[in-house]
């Protein structure tokens, strides 16, 4: 509710209210909130105070002479005149305080537009700032729950660890892999990889009682934990290094190889 006594506040109804340009709804809405909210009538009464304030400020003083005039008139007897009270027509006060009014209202409604338009265009940035850190703080924790979960798998008692080296083609090759025959899981983890030509990539490879099957694509880029097919029956993990568009490599390139039969 004080949202809305805000907007309210800052909304041009007061000031078309107190000079009789409300509509209906309008008016309704206004004598409402002046009538539950001492924020609303403290408001409401300022606004009539100052264009009191300005209807004296633009009152006409009456001539001094005028009273004297009128005495002396009277004390002539049988004479008919008309007394002349004011030598030049001057402009009435109520007419001086109702322009300079309308000129306030205006100036104020303006500016009180403008700060309405400052306002809102605030607000509009602080709340697309709010959802962007909504935004932030929702993919961070997708993040960590992520890295959670793959901790935990880590961290399984269940899970086997396989450090893989490279062989002398690529020494500087290593990685690791988690497989869990529980779980049924298994993850790689690429620590390093040397760098091969555009047209080359690494390749991990699981090898069976009888064949080889490729388990996916290494990407030195993709620094963490990536998972990969689980193969219930595998003796080996290898990686080899292969030609992009070719799913079938059949060569022997391979660079690296781990048993997975060491740790039974």
């Amino acid at each position: 509710m004080e949202t809305k006594l805000h907007t309210f506040l800052n909304s041009n109804l007061l000031n078309k209210y107190l000079v009789g340009e409300a509509s209906y709804e309008e008016a309704k809405e206004v004598e409402y909130y002046i009538e539950n909210f001492p924020e609303a009538a403290k408001a409401y009464e300022r606004l009539q105070y100052n264009l009191e304030i300005i209807a004296k400020a633009g009152a006409v003083d009456v001539p001094k002479n005028v009273l004297s005039n009128i005495l002396k008139e009277l004390d002539e007897p049988n004479e008919t005149k008309v007394i002349q009270l004011v030598q030049q027509k001057k402009t009435p006060w109520y007419s001086i305080a109702a322009s300079a009014a309308a000129i306030l209202f205006a100036v104020t409604s303006f500016l009180l537009f403008q700060k309405n338009q400052n306002l809102l265009d605030e607000n509009n940035v602080v709340v697309e700032e709010i959802f962007d850190l909504r935004s932030d703080i929702d993919n961070n924790n997708a993040k960590l729950d992520e890295l959670s979960r793959e901790l935990n798998k880590l961290n399984d008692p269940d899970a086997r660890k396989y450090v893989i080296n490279g062989n002398d083609r690529a020494k500087d090759l290593k990685t690791v892999a988690y497989i869990n025959p529980v779980e049924k899981t298994s993850m790689i983890d690429v620590i390093t990889l040397p760098q091969l030509p555009e047209d080359q990539h690494y390749e991990i490879w699981a090898e069976l009682q009888d064949k080889m099957v490729n388990l996916g694509i290494l990407d030195e880029s993709e620094r963490k934990l990536k998972p990969i097919p689980y193969m219930e029956d595998a003796l080996a993990l290898s990686i080899k290094i292969g030609n992009k568009g070719d799913a079938n490599n059949t060569t022997d390139t391979e660079v690296a190889e781990i048993s997975l039969k060491d740790k039974e």
